[in-house]
């Protein structure tokens, strides 16, 4: 899993896989799904992140981290 930040279009994803994302789908006003061949969900996508969330403070909590890369 990947979590990406645009500050250019202020869009944050959330890549839950590497597969290619055919389908798309706008399930709140700003909040798109992304979906595989398959359907199975592949990444998230949510427009306007900054008025959303605090992109400025990420925490992880009880996840394995033992192969954490920084991009």
């Amino acid at each position: 899993m990947k979590i990406s930040y645009d500050q250019a279009t202020d869009s944050l994803y959330i890549h839950l896989t590497d597969r290619a994302s055919v389908d798309s789908d706008e399930v709140q006003d700003g909040v798109v799904l992304d979906f595989d061949a398959n359907g199975a969900l592949v990444g998230i996508d949510l427009q306007h992140a900054s008025q959303r969330v605090d992109i400025n403070n990420l925490s992880v909590s009880k996840l394995p981290l033992g192969q954490l890369q920084a991009a």
